[in-house]
């Protein structure tokens, strides 16, 4: 299908910047692209433990927000020359549970000087398992399963090559863990065994699933895993290595703790302490689940992850374009007609991109919006455009940020009909008026196709200047057309729900 264009192709010798916002650590991943490969040239951790801010109602804490807010600042100077288009930055389960993520991500995108996009749990577990398989290569054929337990959420995915098979997330971390399950910082045996049933229970959707898809080796990534890894080796239990042997005896030991603070375990170190025990926990409960023998740690993580994203995004091998290619044959969408609207779309938006400071990212989101907007006749006919913005907000797509998935979910609600007030409230206020534009450019579009002709259209002439959109059909074109006549001038009202004066004219 055409496109417009594509977002900026990187260069020899372009940083590129990866922040992985997460529940226990904020990462910051600073590599050059050269000659097709990448090179780490500045790496950046902190522990902001943001999950511990988490009040259970979707709030959190002024001190853990200062923490992060002053963690983003620091990051944010060091990429203050890079482009946006080459920086990346996720916020992963704690912000998934905030109740109002905007205000949050408000300041924290002015501290950082960047956007930044959450991820669902699944396509958190994409990223990590592509920064995975890309520092060490798997053999071929060959099938994995990474586990990464963050502060928030665990993943668990099977993969073969550089392709997921299987994506699940687990709403158990390590410092979530900890704090459910051993409150107030005390250790028990039986708490353990209780809170081991517990977790074990949260396995059983996906477990026997993926023990009968099998895999040929296991790998652990993340920082508890590194954790758990070095306290084995100090204890003499395993070499680099977590087995199903070492990790009972390791865990006897820390139990002969009463009290959090009071663990003491070789290799340990003090930052780590407050949170091992909840990592320890969802190792072991993953361990009994899924029948695993040994797990290899690796040194890779959603950080590495999101870099090689950027460079696919940048590149011939963009994910979501895949996924809507995908959505397209689940959802049985007419393709000679998702193809004609996508190219009128894409010539109306090359002739006001300039006045409307659209950019190469907003194409690219028209494009993939015009080809899904009959995704919703699947359901029915009545209110498809409902039904299908609804699929698109709420299911997993591969490679979509859920700020990304809510603009498609926009364009798609607002491509027909009225546009309800609170269609685009659930966008950052950067995306509002970006998003309010390419709905009108959709909707012209699907309109001058709402025949279904197989006959080219004429040339359509657009001018758009601040909230002023103005179209010129062709007189020869319009008059065998009293419908698209009337659709015509019935959008002059339409355009209103989107902020917009539209004045139709006949040449």
């Amino acid at each position: 299908m055409p496109h417009t264009s594509t977002s900026p192709t990187l260069q020899d010798g372009d940083l590129l910047a990866a922040i992985d916002i997460g529940s226990n650590s904020f990462h910051m991943v600073i590599a050059r692209y050269t000659l097709g490969q990448l090179r780490v040239v500045d790496r950046l951790r902190e522990t902001v433990r943001m999950a511990d801010g988490l009040d259970g109602k979707g709030g959190l804490s002024s001190e853990a927000r200062q923490r992060a807010l002053e963690c983003l600042a620091r990051f944010g100077q060091r990429i203050r020359d890079v482009p946006s288009h080459r920086v990346r930055a996720l916020a992963t389960n704690t912000v998934r549970q905030l109740r109002s993520p905007q205000a949050f991500l408000m300041p924290a995108e002015t501290a950082l000087g960047h956007a930044i996009e959450v991820v669902s749990g699944r396509e958190e577990a994409r990223l990590i398992y592509l920064g995975v398989a890309h520092a060490q290569p798997p053999k071929a054929d060959q099938r994995r399963l990474v586990i990464d337990i963050g502060g928030g959420s665990t993943e668990f995915i099977i993969g073969s090559g550089m392709q997921t098979l299987e994506r699940e997330s687990l709403q158990a971390g390590c410092i979530a863990s900890t704090r459910r399950f051993f409150p107030g910082g005390k250790l028990s045996r039986k708490r353990w065994k209780d809170a081991l049933a517990e977790i074990g229970r949260e396995f059983q959707p996906f477990a026997s699933k993926y023990r009968a898809l099998g895999w040929d080796e296991a790998l652990g990534s993340s920082g508890t895993h590194k954790a758990i890894s070095e306290i084995c080796a100090a204890m003499k239990l395993s070499k680099g290595a977590i087995t199903a042997e070492a990790l009972p005896q390791l865990r006897d030991e820390l139990l002969k703790a009463k009290k959090i603070d009071d663990i003491v375990l070789p290799g340990l170190g003090s930052d780590r302490r407050p949170i091992i025990a909840g990592g320890v926990l969802v190792l072991e409960a993953a361990f009994q689940a899924l029948g695993l023998q040994k797990l290899l740690v690796s040194k890779a993580a959603m950080r590495e992850g999101i870099l090689y994203d950027i460079v696919g995004r940048a590149g011939e091998n963009d994910p979501r374009d895949v996924s809507v290619d995908t959505l397209t044959v689940r959802y049985d969408i007419d393709v000679a007609q998702a193809d004609r609207v996508q190219s009128t779309a894409l010539s109306l938006f090359d002739q006001v991109r300039e006045s409307w400071k659209l950019e190469a990212d907003d194409a690219r989101m028209l494009s993939w919006a015009a080809r899904l907007h009959e995704m919703g006749l699947m359901i029915a006919h009545s209110g498809y455009h409902t039904h299908g913005s609804y699929l698109l907000e709420n299911s997993d797509i591969a490679g979509f940020s859920r700020q990304e998935q809510q603009m498609l979910a926009a364009l798609v609600r607002t491509h027909r009909r009225n546009v309800p007030k609170s269609a685009f409230e659930a966008l950052p206020e950067r995306l509002v008026v970006p998003a309010r534009r390419l709905a009108a450019l959709l909707r012209l579009a699907v309109l001058v196709n709402r025949a279904h002709e197989s006959t080219p259209l004429p040339v359509l002439e657009i001018t758009a200047e601040d909230d002023r959109l103005s179209l010129i059909v062709p007189q020869s074109f319009i008059d065998p057309r009293p419908l698209l006549r009337a659709d015509l001038i019935g959008e002059v009202d339409g355009m209103t729900g989107l902020g917009l004066q539209f004045k139709p004219f006949v040449a």
